[in-house]
Formats: C-alpha cells, structure tokens, sequence
C-alpha cells in the first residue's frame, strides 16, 4: 500500500478515536425526579425533542421535570411543553454546564458535553454524552484523587479505559452505555482539580490492555489497597482469571489504608453463622473456634472450606473494609484486625501511587498487576476493522 495513503489512514482513524463519544448515566443511585441545569460556561443550546428553545445563557436555567413517560420542559419560571426528550448541546468548544437535582435534593455536579434527559422506570433518565478524554478524566479523578505522580494517573487511566471499553455495553438497554457508579466508574463530575490528570489521559489516549492468551480485554479491577497481597478472582466472583492470581504486594503495606481494626458483638456474630450457615454450635470443637479465625495469607472461606462460609459473605454483612483478617474474642466482642481496603482483586491503587512515586512506568505498574497482558491501541482494532465498542446515540 502506498506510504502516504497510510498515514492519511492513520490519520483520519487517529481523529476518529479522539472524537469517540460515550453516553454515561449520571445520579443512577438517586430517582431523580426534577433536575436543573444552569449556564457555567460556553454556550448550549435547548431542544425539546427536534425544537430549538435558543440558547442557555448567563444567570438562566432550565427544568426538566419527570411528567408520566413524558418529561416536561421549563425556562425559568416559563413552561415550553411536554417531550419525549429534552438535549443540551454545546456550541462553543470550553463548556461547562451545572446539574442541581430539585426532587430529591442531592449535591450538584458539574459536567463537560452534552446532555439528554427522557422519563425512565424510576425518576428522570439523566445521560452525559461526553468524550472518551473527559470522562476518563473525571473517573480518574473521582477514583484516584488529587495530588499523585502522573505516572500513577497513566496507570489509572488505562485501567479505567480498559475496563469502560471491556463493559460498554452494559446498560445499553436503558439508553446509554455506563453509569456513575462504581460498578461500572465511579463518574461524580467533570475533572476538576488535577492537571496531570488530563495529562496522563492525553498521554495514553487510545491505549488499553489485553492478556496475551486469548487476546481479550482484561479484566481491568482495581481496589483502594490489597493489604500486601492481592487476592484471586475466584475468591470474590467464583471466576478464575489467569492474569488475576494472588501475590505479595509490598508496596501498599506502610501506606494510609493498609490495617484496620473492628469490634463487633460476639452475638451478632454468632447469629449471622448459625443462621446463615448453620455453623455447627453443638459440636465442642467447632464451638470452641466460632470466633478465633488467623489469615496469614489470604483465604476464601472462614475457618474452614467444609463450613461453607465465604469470607465475602462477612464483609459484606458486616461492613468489613477487606476479607483479609484475623480475629480473636475479647469480652463481650469479636476484634477483627485486618488488611487492605477493597475485593483486593487486580491494581492496588495504593500500591501503584507508591511504585509511581519511586519512578516507575505506568507501563512497569500495570504489568506487575496484571500477569502476561500486552498493550494495545484503538488504531489497531479500527485498522482491522473490529471497532471496540458500541456507542448509544441520542
């Protein structure tokens, strides 16, 4: 093929992946039914379905209000009509728009892009069409927080976008194709307060992982802190991943989230395992142990595989910060001291705040959590013809 040919294909697919949009749900824990949106900065526009309502302006807003199937569509104090849909689309390149929810009232957020507001099962449908760059940028930011190496941000960044790209569909049937939370990204406002963020989404825009043996999108979990060890699949979702088998971390085990300790009532205890899992109190030994429990590395099941007892299980009941504890009794209480803060499974972030600190690649932070991945771009599946993901239009 003619060299010059090729960097025009290059280039116009390079300008195809930077314009990518992806639709996210916004305030998916909350039934949102009266929400407001207000000028910030830029220019936006007002349709209610095909209608144009002129342009939002300085010191105005708009409601959008859940009306049946119907949403209805006010300017200030001015009802304009009943629609299907309600857009806000921006006209100027630098935009921000403000989103305060009326019923019920919740924090506001503000947001890049553009917006489409329909009446769902429960409350408003409330979608931030919004590109790949700034979504990336107020997931990393709303995960990792401010103030870190941008090396970490680099990791970050192409985790989140692994992991949005891997799960993009996943609520295509409800009109848009992630949501806000953190089962899919935690997404809580545009990228605020950190520079090198948007940095390190430039920098490896268009990169995500693959593993090397079956060339599929990894996996791509993360936690606040292993506690020193990182914890396999299946231990949490009954899954054996491959590049997700458990292993000694050392770089999270002096930082802020690495121990914990809890007190917990011996008869909430107690009661959660018998009646739960029929924990056999009658039996003298069994007794004697219902509430002494040592993890030196991590396990699945409490005490004992043949109980049945998943260690998930408790943290959840109990609010746990991890499944990697220990426990003994004192007085009236169970005293769990444990390690780490979340499922444990894939990039401790901790960790990887720590490996970037002492001047290692984002490329070294994912490789050493992720076993036997290689790293992609989109170019390649765009080249190949095998586009990555399925974008929900309005």
């Amino acid at each position: 093929m003619n060299r010059y040919l090729l960097l025009f294909i290059f280039f116009a697919l390079s300008l195809a992946v930077s314009g990518n949009d992806i639709n996210i749900g916004v305030y998916r824990g909350h039934n949102i039914y009266h929400i407001d949106f207000s000028y910030n900065k830029g220019s936006y526009m007002i349709y209610g379905d095909s209608v144009s309502y002129g342009a939002l302006l300085p010191n105005e807003y708009i409601s959008v209000i859940k009306k049946g199937d119907k949403v209805e569509l006010r300017k200030g104090v001015n009802h304009l009509g009943l629609f299907d849909q309600v857009r806000l689309i921006p006209t100027a390149k630098n935009h921000i728009i403000r989103l305060r929810p009326r019923s019920p009232i919740v924090r506001e957020r503000k947001y890049n892009d553009a917006f489409s507001v329909f009446s769902g099962e429960k409350g408003l449908t409330i979608v931030n069409k919004v590109s790949y760059n700034n979504y990336l940028g107020g997931v990393v930011e709303s995960e990792g927080g401010g103030g870190k190496h941008i090396e970490y941000y680099k990791a970050q960044a192409v985790i989140s976008r692994t992991y949005a790209l891997k799960y993009l569909n996943r609520h295509k049937a409800e009109g848009f194709n992630l949501c806000d939370q953190v089962h899919c990204q935690a997404y809580h406002n545009k990228l605020i307060y950190t520079d090198d963020i948007r940095k390190a989404v430039k920098a490896t825009e268009g990169i995500y992982i693959e593993d090397t043996v079956k060339n599929q999108l990894v996996e791509g979990f993360f936690h606040a802190n292993c506690g020193g060890q990182t914890s396999s699949s299946d231990y949490v979702w009954r899954e054996n991943i491959p590049y997700l088998q458990p292993f000694k971390d050392t770089f999270c085990i002096y930082t802020r989230q690495a121990k914990w300790e809890k007190r917990i009532p011996k008869v909430a205890w107690r009661k959660f395992l018998i009646n739960n899992y029929f924990y056999p109190i009658e039996d003298s030994a069994y007794r004697a142990v219902i509430y002494r429990f040592t993890q030196q590395d991590r396990k699945a099941f409490y005490l004992s595989p043949r109980l049945g007892i998943p260690l998930r299980d408790l943290r959840y009941h109990f609010k746990l910060k991890s499944t990697f504890f220990s426990c003994y009794p004192e007085g009236q209480y169970v005293v769990l001291k444990g390690r780490g803060f979340g499922h444990g499974v894939g990039l401790c972030q901790e960790g990887a705040m720590n490996m970037a600190s002492k001047g290692l690649t984002y490329q070294q932070i994912l490789s050493f959590y992720f076993e036997g991945i290689a790293f992609k771009h989109y170019f390649e599946k765009l080249f190949f013809n095998q586009k990555p993901y399925d974008v929900v239009d309005f």
